[in-house]
């Protein structure tokens, strides 16, 4: 239980992160056209703190799942490898964004870390910055459903497995209520961003 809680609550870090980036500067960058991309240079919100929140709120969040699996698999082959594709990507993506906006992007780099986030003045970046949780909403609901997905299929694992699994043998139909509201959740929030009920 005390593994399944700790994989839970470094899944939950990296949510938390995601989000804190997404609320309060959402950064369009990434691949178009299978090329890396950047419109503008972000260095305020929490990418103030770190070059690549959502690259590590993706990686915190995978690894949780690892230890919440105890699957020694998982965190010695699975985990690494993401953290190094992800790595790959960066590399890329910092190649493109020193060349496109030079010196301001090498001033940067000297600032803010690539990955652990800089604590320090984090409040005041909070404070400063308008919150917007419909872009968090428009933005981040595939990824919260996939996470809790899988929290929830790991646990019924988990609890299948169990020495005691009297609990499971009672109470599994407990998991496809949750996978289904789940689904429900993300099904309505996908159809009111398709027809702009909610936008960011």
């Amino acid at each position: 239980m005390t593994i399944m809680v700790s994989g839970f609550m470094i899944s939950a870090t990296g949510q938390v992160v995601r989000i804190a980036a997404i609320g309060l500067k959402y950064i369009i960058r990434g691949g178009r056209r299978r090329r890396v991309y950047a419109e503008v240079l972000v260095t305020d919100g929490i990418f103030a703190h770190s070059r690549n929140p959502l690259y590590l709120g993706n990686i915190l969040i995978l690894v949780g799942l690892g230890v919440m699996a105890n699957s020694l698999l998982f965190n010695l082959v699975a985990s690494p490898l993401f953290i190094f594709m992800y790595a790959a990507i960066i590399r890329a993506e910092e190649n493109f964004l020193g060349k496109k906006f030079g010196e301001a992007y090498h001033r940067y780099i000297t600032d803010v870390n690539r990955w652990l986030p800089r604590l320090s003045g984090l409040r005041e970046t909070f404070e400063s910055m308008a919150f917007r949780w419909k872009r968090v909403l428009v933005r981040e609901y595939t990824t919260t459903y996939i996470w809790l997905s899988g929290v929830v299929l790991v646990t019924m694992r988990n609890l299948a497995q169990s020495p005691d699994n009297s609990f499971y043998r009672d109470h599994w139909q407990w998991g496809g209520y949750a996978l289904g509201g789940l689904l429900t959740i993300y099904l309505v929030i996908r159809t009111l961003k398709i027809r702009k009920v909610i936008t960011a």
